[in-house]
């Protein structure tokens, strides 16, 4: 690292040691944005479809903040016996864990069904995340036969019963459920996920098609804004954008959010696909 590099960092960390009391969310640095990234949702109408997920299929990113990497993150899609298991983690990088650890793990299982979706169905829903003292540790469980969410938080140990529609995902699936989907520019699309003890209808607006040159390739995206404003892994206080390439594959090759001190990026830097 070039010592204008570690001026930088060196800058930063003051700034934000100085922040720490007052503004949390500026600490935290919103390494989730991946994990789920990035985040997205069953349409309550029909929707043309791209071509299906590959199995097994793995993401690595870099999380930048101003341009220092702040730490790392992963979106894996593999299968788990007879299902499939969506998994995401985001970690910090050393340097920022030395203030503020963040680790972040969140999981969805599907049962493979087609007739409900090209991902396949939801079951269960598991959210772990460590954000400096914060922590949370939620899951939950669909029983379809009788379109109920069954809600528990670990931590606060809580339990609650919940009716859904009969096509509802999580915020993870509904994101892998989005990739399936042909998306068209100045057309937004509207779904429906449980998160936050909720059924959120949401808005995602297909904003423009525009070619980006990263450390893993130029790539030809179509870029979509989710209008998000649960806890999961879509919550931000700020805007969120996320690109895809413009292809059926609809890769999530980059995405960035605004946090209360400049912006986080998330940049594919290699995978399985």
């Amino acid at each position: 690292m070039n010592r204008n590099s570690t001026a930088k960092i060196i800058l930063l960390y003051s700034h934000l040691l100085k922040r720490r009391r007052s503004d949390s969310s500026a600490i935290r640095i919103r390494l989730r944005m991946v994990s789920g990234i990035l985040f997205l949702f069953l349409f309550g109408f029909s929707i043309a479809h791209a071509e299906p997920l590959k199995v097994p299929e793995k993401f690595i990113y870099d999380l930048s903040w101003a341009g220092i990497k702040a730490g790392t993150a992963s979106l894996e899609l593999a299968k788990d016996g007879d299902m499939v298991k969506i998994k995401s983690v985001a970690q910090s990088a050393q340097w920022v864990s030395v203030f503020y650890t963040v680790d972040d793990r969140i999981e969805s299982v599907l049962f493979p069904d087609l007739s409900f979706s090209a991902i396949g169905q939801p079951v269960r829903y598991r959210i772990k995340i460590r954000e400096g003292r914060h922590r949370r540790d939620k899951e939950v469980v669909f029983d379809r036969s009788n379109n109920k969410a069954v809600y528990r938080d670990y931590l606060k140990n809580e339990k609650k019963s919940f009716d859904v529609p009969p096509s509802v995902f999580d915020p993870l699936s509904s994101f892998y459920y989005l990739r399936t989907l042909t998306l068209t520019v100045g057309k937004p699309v509207y779904v429906t996920i449980f998160d936050s003890k909720k059924v959120w209808n949401v808005e995602v607006q297909v904003l423009r098609r525009e070619r980006v040159t990263l450390p893993a390739g130029t790539f030809d995206t179509i870029v979509v804004k989710p209008n998000m404003k649960s806890e999961g892994i879509f919550y931000r206080k700020g805007e969120i954008f996320i690109w895809l390439t413009d292809d059926g594959k609809h890769i999530p090759v980059q995405l960035q959010t605004k946090v209360a001190v400049g912006s986080i990026t998330a940049t594919i830097v290699k995978g399985i696909y």
